[in-house]
């Protein structure tokens, strides 16, 4: 087998897991903490095709546990950085970044444009439902990030469904709010049964959310490289 970059890759998957990954078609919506190992993950495993959605710029809090956050990034556009830095690691990767906030509006024709797997990292309640009942709609394979901030231990880190999740605000809120729409959907999480640190909870002034919890850079770490690990294996038949 000749040398290249992806070749530990196909030691393991095999060329045609590689190819299933290149042929493949990725959404991941949120790109910090979570999003940003998750977007990182696959497009180091040989994912052909990424687009990834966050309006947000780098700010000096997001430099303890987010992959683009630095000094000299403070201020920049997190996608925009992502983007080259993705296009760095695999010249091949098709990567789409887009600046903006996702809304229950926007959700339909996102998803119109045709993924193969949503990696739904989005840390507000409404767009974030919003996301998962167009996956569920349309059929599209996804996979949600839970609450990975006030926690300490990672190695409690596991992917499990909705509805069997414990000790995740988030988690309950979400179930809360399929439950007012009448369906149960059977999503895929990654989440901590953890309870976070309430000496950790902090006010924050973002749009669509009043508190959050502070954070390691550890446990989102593995909150994404678990969800790309999930998808990975998926789009492979591993």
């Amino acid at each position: 087998m000749a040398e290249h970059w992806y070749s530990r890759t196909e030691a393991l998957l095999g060329p045609a897991g590689v190819e299933r990954l290149r042929r493949a078609r990725v959404l991941v919506v949120g790109i910090g903490g979570v999003g940003g190992y998750t977007a990182e993950m696959l497009v180091r495993s040989g994912v052909g095709h990424i687009t990834i959605v966050d309006a947000d710029c780098v700010a000096p809090s997001n430099i303890n546990r987010q992959p683009v956050a630095r000094h000299s990034t403070i201020g920049k556009s997190k996608v925009l950085l992502a983007a080259e830095e993705f296009r760095d690691i695999n010249p091949d990767c098709d990567v789409e970044a887009l600046q903006s906030f996702l809304t229950p509006e926007s959700v339909e024709p996102l998803l119109s444009r045709g993924f193969d797997f949503v990696a739904d990292c989005i840390d507000t309640v409404a767009p974030k439902v919003a996301l998962l009942a167009g996956c569920v709609a349309t059929r599209t394979k996804v996979i949600s990030s839970m609450g990975a901030g006030g926690r300490i231990d990672p190695s409690q880190v596991v992917v499990s469904r909705l509805w069997e999740t414990r000790e995740d605000g988030l988690a309950r809120a979400v179930r809360q709010a399929f439950k007012k729409r009448g369906t149960r959907p059977m999503i895929p999480v990654v989440y901590s049964p953890e309870a976070p640190r309430k000496s950790a909870l902090i006010e924050v002034e973002m749009q669509n959310k009043r508190t959050s919890f502070g954070t390691l850079a550890t446990v989102p770490a593995v909150f994404g490289i678990l969800m790309a690990n999930h998808i990975i294996r998926t789009l492979t038949g591993q």
